[in-house]
């Protein structure tokens, strides 16, 4: 290696390894008569296209989550297929060149959004507006927020370019139901701009279809302030919401302001914004530390294990699965769900080739007002197919007519009469098949029969 050579590698080896985000532009500090801003304590950002206000704050709780490799890597998979299995084949390794693309992003903690909007609508549509945009991240262990409010409609292109800019030093966001709301809300607005190109994107989590997973089975809503309040230990955090803003009511408060109305509730707003930032922050770090766990039963609730193992099914992961469904029974999972658990058991044990374990988990599902019928058509294809035991098929056919039935004597609805009927329907035929291939299989046994008793005879 020449002299020039050797002085360029030793300069090369001096540049930081990873490039960091700039730090947002100075603001301006507000005029006195600007009494919104001095409310809300923000200053005034100004770019090419006129002025927002800004709100920043650090907060030292949550503290920073350091990511799992193992848990970045089921939140960015989606849902195998389970119906086709060369559907599946192929979703897998869609899937896995996809996730590729997904982990080198989410690599880079430093290269993450945490986002969430408040809007002039719930609906969405071409004349609901972004209002207010809160944005945080991580930053010296804490969470850094900041917040682009506009006052007026003016100033929504002031308030997209500095999104864009944001979004561009960070482009992997972390939403709470953004894939459906939020993120296709400012890309609307984004595109109706005509000025202002739609930031790309490396990687969007939306941490609401984790969560629906993991804990709607004990919580049923799953709204975030339900999950702050049962799965994230708020008031250990610090926080509090005794005096939030109903998201109902945002819009018409708004509106409201915009009319000359008291700017009071606005300072509300942003509160409520920040509380849903630190939360969606606050709720990656649990869920990041729940699909870490390799051993998760203890100090979590049974129900909560029962979702986990149903999110790791849907991820590709039946071993983990396995273990987090046994966990959850052993650990005292409700009686209603116990057959579902035991179903699932059934189908992975199945899966993994082990036909007697799972006939035994059927065997304990028939009763099941729910999944009986499901249970005895399993059981009768096991016994069948692999036990060759046509009276027992015979069995458990019979047994789901008796239910259907049954059902079908109750049932109210004429639609679910209707689909029971067609269901009996399956099962009249599949007893057909069975009787059919029973005289069959006899046959040969009756013609031994009759042979010895003609050599007995002469």
């Amino acid at each position: 290696m020449n002299a020039t050579a050797d002085k360029f590698s030793r300069l090369a080896a001096l540049k930081p390894a990873r490039a960091f985000p700039a730090r947002p532009a100075p603001l301006r500090a507000p005029n006195e008569e600007d009494s919104l801003a001095q409310l809300l304590g923000a200053g005034i950002a100004s770019n090419r296209f006129g002025e927002h206000l800004a709100i920043r704050n650090w907060f030292s709780t949550p503290e920073c989550a350091e990511p799992s490799s193992i848990s970045l890597d089921l939140l960015s998979r989606t849902n195998l297929s389970r119906t086709n299995p060369s559907r599946a084949n192929l979703s897998h390794q869609n899937d896995d060149s996809l996730a590729r693309k997904t982990r080198a992003a989410l690599a880079d903690p430093s290269k993450w959004l945490f986002l969430d909007t408040e809007t002039t609508g719930l609906a969405g549509g071409t004349g609901t507006y972004a209002f207010l945009v809160g944005l945080a991240w991580w930053d010296a262990g804490g969470l850094q927020v900041e917040q682009l409010f506009m006052r007026d409609f003016t100033e929504e292109y002031s308030l997209l370019h500095e999104l864009a800019a944001r979004v561009a030093e960070r482009p992997v966001l972390f939403t709470f139901n953004g894939k459906t709301f939020d993120w296709p809300l400012l890309e609307n607005r984004f595109t109706m701009t005509r000025s202002i190109a739609t930031p790309k994107l490396a990687a969007h989590l939306d941490l609401l279809h984790p969560a629906r997973a993991l804990w709607k089975l004990r919580l049923g809503s799953v709204r975030l302030i339900e999950l702050e309040r049962q799965v994230l230990d708020a008031p250990r955090l610090g926080w509090r919401r005794e005096d939030d803003v109903a998201s109902s009511l945002i819009p018409q408060y708004y509106f409201d302001f915009l009319r000359g109305g008291p700017a009071a509730p606005m300072a509300g707003i942003v509160r409520h914004n920040q509380m849903d930032l630190r939360g969606l922050a606050a709720l990656f770090g649990k869920i990041n530390e729940l699909l870490a766990a390799e051993n998760s039963a203890d100090e979590i609730d049974s129900l909560d294990l029962f979702g986990l193992s149903r999110f790791l099914q849907r991820r590709g992961e039946p071993d983990r699965a396995l273990s987090a469904c046994s966990q959850a029974i052993n650990a005292g999972l409700p009686a209603e769900f116990r057959p579902k658990a035991n179903r699932d058991l059934a189908q992975m044990a199945a899966k993994r080739g082990e036909f007697a374990r799972a006939a035994e988990l059927w065997q304990a599902i028939v009763a099941d007002p729910q999944d009986g019928v499901h249970a005895c058509k399993r059981l009768a294809i096991h016994y069948e197919r692999r036990e060759k035991n046509i009276a027992r098929a015979k069995e458990f056919v019979q047994l789901a007519l008796a239910k259907l039935r049954r059902q079908r004597a109750a049932a109210r609805d004429p639609l679910a009469a209707a689909r029971l009927a067609r269901e009996e329907q399956k099962f009249l035929q599949r007893l057909a098949r069975i009787e059919n291939r029973s005289q069959h299989s006899d046959r040969p046994r009756i013609k031994r029969l009759l042979s010895r008793n003609d050599s007995l005879l002469i």
